[in-house]
């Protein structure tokens, strides 16, 4: 038994900021008003949140923490560590590992590896291929968080590039289906013209014309119409093109729509014009595109066309990075400062922080249907974040907790901090301190 009694916080909380106190008894929310109303045993923690923001905890449906397989890269433990330290409380998991997550088998491995090592609540995507749709159908919906499907290559090659093995995807799954969407005929084709003028040496600032807003494009709208021809649950992830936001809509409630879309900070950052300074170190897939298309997805997240905010961390060796165009891997490690990104563009007055939790918090939850998680509600598991946002500090490799040491962040200065990460009750993030020992559960979903 274990009592937490925060006071005095700002809740930013479903589209409200108010000031209120907060009871946590064991793992739940008691109590948001006034302790008075109940009895506050002896013992409960007491903290002083005056001046602080106390938000959800950030839940980050698209990660790849690396293990099995990549663990020279990260691993859960690892990547778990740096996720708290950054206010996320629950991750969703790719299947692009060694062995690729593509059975039930290995998905209940990585979910025995998941009980043992994550410092946060956890959920695991199962990989499709171009043969494994009896495996797929045979998911527990209340406990796996979807289907992750490459409709363009990316690391770990799980392309599915079967027409019929497409349509009985999309045709057979009940689960939320998370789409990785490039075209691969346009990529190659790009590669081939930019490898005859460059060789192997082709500038990074390439990226994007070889992994191209067409190829983007033609592969999202492909997705979007296999799943309005079958009224699947198709979730579009890492969206980067202002073109892509017309296979959207606003009109109705979140809960209500079939196809959703996300974008990932640093998308909502980072523009062509940083590959001069980062090089591949902000190589992604999709790659990072024009300030146009960058204003776009602000205005798309303001304007609820786009549902969440993710992260697709991913990270890679800084000798990996330091090879030549095609032979650095992309992607990169994001997880412990993706919420410190978006309070940033709040503090430029880009977003609003009730947005920001909205689509980091709120949405994630409602759209994958997580069980009593994601909001500030009494009942609900106590998932939180104090953030102090009026307190500066720098990355720098001494704060860096990403097993591969380095981070695309790396000499920026933030202008708010995360304080406290509580998650299930427990405070496992306190000021710097982590509290090891503590591991995380795993999401159930109500569907």
């Amino acid at each position: 038994m274990s009592s937490i009694l925060i006071k005095n916080a700002t809740i930013i909380n479903e589209g409200n900021a108010f000031r209120s106190d907060l009871f946590i008894k064991d793992e739940l929310i008691s109590l948001i008003g006034t302790p008075e109303q109940i009895y506050i045993p002896s013992g409960t923690k007491i903290i002083d949140a005056t001046g602080l923001f106390l938000i959800p905890g950030v839940i980050d449906d698209q990660v790849h923490f690396r293990e099995p397989g990549l663990t020279h890269k990260g691993d859960i433990y690892s990547e778990s560590r740096a996720a708290v330290a950054g206010g996320v409380t629950s991750f969703m998991d790719m299947p692009n590992t060694i062995p690729q997550t593509v059975t039930i088998d290995i998905l209940n491995e990585k979910y025995r590896m998941g009980s043992e090592s994550s410092l946060i609540n956890y959920s695991f995507y199962l990989g499709a291929t171009n043969t494994n749709l009896d495996d797929v159908l045979k998911v527990d919906q209340a406990a796996v968080c979807g289907i992750k499907l490459f409709m363009g290559s990316s690391t770990g090659n799980m392309l599915v590039d079967n027409e019929n093995a497409l349509r009985e995807f999309f045709a057979k799954t009940s689960l939320p289906i998370a789409a990785h969407c490039e075209d691969e005929p346009i990529i190659r084709k790009n590669s081939e013209i930019w490898k005859a003028k460059y060789g192997e040496d082709v500038p990074v600032n390439m990226h994007p014309l070889i992994r191209s807003r067409e190829a983007c494009f033609r592969s999202s709208s492909h997705a979007v119409e296999l799943a309005k021809e079958y009224n699947t649950r198709l979730h579009i992830l890492h969206l980067s093109t202002a073109d892509e936001l017309k296979l959207f809509n606003n009109v109705m409630p979140l809960h209500q729509k079939r196809i959703t879309g996300e974008v990932c900070v640093h998308h909502l950052w980072f523009d062509d014009s940083s590959y001069d300074t980062l090089g591949n170190l902000i190589k992604w897939n999709p790659a990072i595109k024009t300030r146009f298309d960058r204003d776009a997805l602000i205005n798309a997240v303001n304007n609820n066309l786009i549902d969440i905010i993710a992260t697709d961390h991913a990270p890679h060796t800084l000798a990996e990075k330091s090879n030549s165009y095609f032979k650095a891997p992309s992607g990169g490690p994001l997880i412990q400062h993706s919420l410190n990104v978006m309070l940033e563009l709040c503090q430029r007055k880009i977003f609003k922080l009730e947005k920001i939790v909205e689509m980091m918090c709120h949405n994630p939850a409602i759209l994958f249907n997580i069980r009593k998680r994601g909001f500030i509600r009494e009942g609900y598991q106590a998932d939180l974040v104090l953030v102090d946002p009026a307190n500066s500090w720098n990355v720098s490799k001494d704060n860096i907790l990403y097993k591969c040491g380095w981070s695309p962040f790396e000499g920026v200065t933030f202008q708010s901090k995360v304080v406290q990460t509580i998650i299930n009750g427990t405070i496992v993030y306190d000021n710097g301190f982590i509290n090891e020992d503590y591991r995380g559960q795993r999401l159930m979903f109500d569907r």
